[in-house]
Formats: structure tokens, C-alpha cells, sequence
């Protein structure tokens, strides 16, 4: 039963926890990019190109009758808009810190409070 008890201690754990939620939700968010570039930015911007290739998506895009260099064009879009995305979102995080960290009041240096403590001492 030790085993047993143990496993549920760590599989309950904050970080596991915390950990499986952000698989599912980049999960979740791979599909929405990957909607966005074969729904959006395909049609819109790459359009023209496609219709002159008489293609419908990126990724039938091929080169010596069989190697798919359009879904490696297609995985390196998935991977800028990511990449793009959680650079904006650290970024307003890191920003919410320092507006936090601004606003605190400072406390007293560890000089200033050895002296309060030396001068209390010498009364």
C-alpha cells in the first residue's frame, strides 16, 4: 500500500499536475495553428502561388515526384507563428513582473538593518 500511496503523492504533485495541463492546452493549441495556416494564411497569402503550383494546400507541395518539402514549409510557418506567440506572451509577463516588482515598496537594506540592530545593541 506504501507504493500505492506514494505514486498518488507524486502524481498529484503541483508541477505534474501543472505539467499536464500545458500538454493539453499546447495540444490544443497546435491544432488551432495549425488551422490558422492551412485555413487562413494558406488561402490568403499563398494563394496565387498554390494556384500556379494547381495545388489546394501547402503541403502537396513536392520536388522529385515524391519528397514533401511543402510540409516542411508548412511545420516551419506551425513554428514561427508558436514560436511568435509565446515570445508576445512572456513578454507581457515579464512586463506584469516588473510593474509588480516596481510597485512593492522596497524594505531596508541588510546594512541598514544590521545598523538598527548594532545601535539597538549599544542602548
Amino acid at each position: 500500500m506504501g507504493m500505492l500511496s506514494e505514486f498518488k503523492a507524486f502524481a498529484m504533485k503541483g508541477n505534474v499536475v501543472d505539467l499536464a495541463v500545458g500538454v493539453v492546452i499546447g495540444g490544443a493549441f497546435g491544432k488551432i495553428v495549425s488551422s490558422l495556416i492551412d485555413d487562413v494564411i494558406t488561402p490568403l497569402l499563398l494563394k496565387p502561388a498554390l494556384s500556379a503550383a494547381n495545388l489546394s494546400k501547402i503541403e502537396e507541395l513536392t520536388i522529385f515526384g515524391g519528397v514533401k518539402y511543402g510540409m516542411f514549409i508548412s511545420a516551419v510557418i506551425n513554428f514561427i507563428i508558436i514560436a511568435f506567440v509565446l515570445f508576445m506572451i512572456i513578454k507581457g509577463i515579464n512586463a506584469a513582473k516588473k510593474k509588480e516588482e516596481a510597485a512593492a515598496p522596497a524594505g531596508p537594506t541588510q546594512e541598514e538593518l544590521l545598523t538598527q540592530i548594532r545601535d539597538l545593541l549599544k542602548k
